[in-house]
């Protein structure tokens, strides 16, 4: 059973822990870390995202994030978005190979498969830059269907109303992927 830490808009436990399957139903606050997987070829910046599971539980065989999960109660948010690399892409990170970018919030409310899926979350986005050969990462079945290379110059255009449907990548933290990228074309 998964717990979650409750959390105040700033991301930050209030001490009470609540069930996944309540937190999603109830629509109580929690955080998730985000990763996103970003190299540089020629001029221009592209991130690696993960089509994800036919069998999720929200937006299956969907283009989402590199990588991203639940923090588990009690359970920083570094910690946890390295884990989330090893469950979902066999990547095994240092805490030095991904770094902060910021947070933002998640707050919508869908159908799936007949249930409303609250979801009201805390962000936490990192990034993560080591080469990274996708013909060698070991993806979790039930979680990634495949992973694929996009130029952040085409996400850009594609995650703007109207969205693709082949994506569900929240666009708040595309944007602060996008704003690591040109500060690090500024350096």
């Amino acid at each position: 059973m998964e717990m979650f830490d409750i959390v105040d808009e700033n991301g930050i436990p209030t001490g009470e822990i609540v069930e996944r399957s309540v937190a999603h139903s109830k629509g109580y606050r929690h955080r998730t870390a985000h990763i996103w997987i970003a190299r540089k070829t020629n001029n221009s910046w592209q991130l690696l995202l993960q089509k994800r599971s036919q069998n999720k539980d929200s937006f299956p065989g969907r283009y989402d994030t590199s990588s991203a999960g639940h923090i588990t109660a009690g359970h920083e948010p570094l910690e946890s978005a390295k884990r989330e690399l090893e469950e979902e892409l066999g990547i095994k990170a240092l805490d030095g190979d991904l770094e902060y970018a910021d947070k933002f919030v998640i707050d919508y409310s869908k159908e799936f498969y007949g249930k409303t899926f609250i979801d009201k979350e805390i962000a936490f986005v990192y990034v993560y830059t080591k080469d990274v050969d996708i013909s060698s990462l070991k993806l979790q079945e039930e979680e990634v269907e495949c992973v694929e290379w996009f130029d952040v110059s085409y996400l850009n255009e594609v995650l703007r109303p109207p969205t693709d449907k082949k994506f569900c990548v929240p666009i708040e933290g595309f944007d602060i992927v996008k704003t690591w990228c040109e500060k690090k074309d500024n350096v």
